[in-house]
This record gives C-alpha cells, sequence and structure tokens, in this order.
C-alpha cells in the first residue's frame, strides 16, 4: 500500500510544454515544421528530418540553456499547487532528457521554479530513452501510484508495473487505442483525484 501520496509523471507535454518551445527554438535555427505538423509525435518528423538527424536536434536543444526556461504547460502551474496545497500530493518525475549533468540541472530549477517545493525525487534518462527500466524501479517504490504521461507506448510501461496510466491529450496522440484514463489538462487530473478521496 502507497504511504505517501505520489503522482509519478513525465515532464515534457505534461508539466511542461516542451513542444512549443522546441519549435520555436529549431525555426531560429532555420527549420520549418511540415503542414499537419501537431499529429506527429516524432520530432524529427514535424520538420521532416531523418530520424537521426531529428535526435541530433532534440539532444542539443534538451542540453541548451534553453531547457531551463520552458513554460507550464496549459493549465500545470496552477493545479500541481493545488493537488500539493489541498491534498498533500507530492510529485516524482522521470523523464527522457539528458545525461549531461548541467542539462538536469537547468530542468530541476526550471521544475523548482514553476512549481514550488512539490517534487520528491527526479529521474533523469537519456535523451529518448525508454521509461521501461526506470518504471520498473519506481514501481517498486511508488506502486498504485498515478503516472501521468503524453506517450501511450510509456504509459502502458507504467501499466505493466502497476501504476494507474492517465494519457495527457495531444493532437499526436487523440487517435491512440488505449483504455487509459485522458486528461485534456491537469483539472481533469484534479477531479479525478478528487473523487477519490
Amino acid at each position: 500500500m502507497v504511504k505517501k501520496k505520489i503522482i509519478v509523471t513525465d515532464v515534457d507535454g505534461v508539466l511542461l510544454n516542451w513542444e512549443d518551445a522546441f519549435q520555436v527554438w529549431m525555426q531560429h535555427q532555420g527549420f520549418e515544421k511540415v503542414k499537419k505538423h501537431k499529429f506527429i509525435y516524432n520530432a524529427a518528423e514535424q520538420f521532416g528530418l531523418s530520424k537521426d538527424e531529428g535526435k541530433k536536434w532534440v539532444r542539443i536543444f534538451n542540453q541548451s540553456a534553453a531547457i531551463g526556461f520552458l513554460p507550464p504547460l496549459r493549465d500545470a502551474q496552477e493545479i500541481v499547487k493545488l493537488l500539493n496545497n489541498n491534498y498533500g500530493y507530492r510529485f516524482v518525475i522521470c523523464t527522457s532528457l539528458s545525461l549531461d549533468k548541467a542539462a538536469q540541472e537547468l530542468r530541476t530549477r526550471n521544475l523548482k521554479k514553476i512549481f514550488g517545493d512539490v517534487f520528491e525525487e527526479f529521474v533523469y534518462l537519456d535523451t529518448g530513452a525508454d521509461k521501461d527500466d526506470a518504471l520498473y524501479q519506481l514501481g517498486k517504490k511508488y506502486r498504485g501510484c498515478l503516472w501521468v504521461e503524453d506517450k501511450v507506448e510509456n504509459a502502458t510501461a507504467g501499466f505493466n508495473v502497476d501504476f494507474e496510466p492517465i494519457v495527457m491529450e495531444h493532437g499526436y496522440n487523440m487517435h491512440d487505442e488505449h483504455n487509459y484514463f485522458v486528461a485534456k489538462n491537469w483539472e481533469d487530473i484534479y477531479l479525478k483525484v478528487s473523487k477519490r478521496l
């Protein structure tokens, strides 16, 4: 049984608006988005790049100073604070960012600046890394907790270690098939939590 009130969560596309920040940054590098880019998850495909080329640019962005200044996604800032203040929830971060320590520190500072002292633990993985092993380890500590993610594949990896997945809705995942709770914003998550208490 879970002792603490914990929500395990991804960062990009869940807590922070990585996508818009990355697209603006890429346009400053001289790249143009393809049509219907909002319905494409893969960052390389959003700019018509090869998989390897796209991964290279994502890594450069994730290790740049820009990663320390991402804005909150939708209503995340307000609602995460409410979940902490009203119900005592704390948050465990599991994100594929970079193994670069400076980039990790920038992300931690960015998150704390926006959300405050609401975090229990930070797990940083390499750029684009699978989360299966990390979720398995987190599952040992936080079994049964909510797991908020925007990539259905990662939501399933959490489900497989007894987390309760919530998928944050985006254009690129609206048509993915799954049976998980879909949140349009953090208010949807707040209401779900409220009904459980």
